[in-house]
């Protein structure tokens, strides 16, 4: 018998990657705390592991998937924006350099639980004010980390980047798919 999955998340984006997966699922968007003080690696696991807690909780019978994302620079996490100022200042941090994204996964079915951690690297190439500025004006940095849609019209501010598109989006559908298949074994 096939196991329910379900989803931790209200993210459209790893609603769609999972669909596109073809793995037929259930979404619950948990309310759980996503403060964390420890460093982006540890934060970003720890907190796909409270939502996937969360939702399994309800539903023990389920395999249910939590993620987490965080844009790092520097060794700062920089999460979802809080207003336009604060999305023009994560873009004048990214632009010109190097960062960091890391999701965290945590896939849970009855007392078992997995974990893993991915990171990709992106470049950002360097960014005019009135792009910032533009940018910003739209709906789109504002449910991003860091502020920037790798799939949206931020595509024009990447020069490169290394490691799974779909994990800067938010939700690695390689790391996902090999997790489940341990589950479904």
């Amino acid at each position: 018998m096939e196991r329910e999955i379900i989803l931790a998340s209200s993210s459209p984006r790893r609603r769609e990657l999972l669909s596109k997966m073809g793995v037929p699922y259930a979404c619950i968007s948990p309310d759980v705390d996503e403060s964390f003080s420890g460093p982006p690696r540890e934060a970003v696991v720890e907190i796909a592991r409270r939502k996937a807690r969360a939702v399994a909780q309800s539903a023990p019978e389920a395999l249910v998937i939590g993620a987490d994302t965080l844009v790092c620079v520097d060794g700062m996490a920089l999460g979802k924006p809080r207003d336009r100022e604060d999305a023009a200042r994560m873009l004048r941090l990214l632009s010109g350099r190097e960062h960091d994204v890391f999701t965290g996964v945590c896939v849970i079915c009855g007392k078992k639980e997995m974990t893993r951690l991915e990171r990709a690297g992106v470049v950002f190439r360097p960014l005019e004010e009135e792009e910032i500025a533009a940018y910003t004006a739209t709906d789109e940095p504002y449910d991003k980390a860091g502020g920037y849609a790798i799939q949206g019209a931020a595509a024009a501010f990447i020069a490169r980047y290394h490691g799974s598109y779909e994990n800067i989006m938010g939700f690695p559908v390689d790391v996902v798919a090999g997790m489940l298949a341990q589950f479904q074994q």
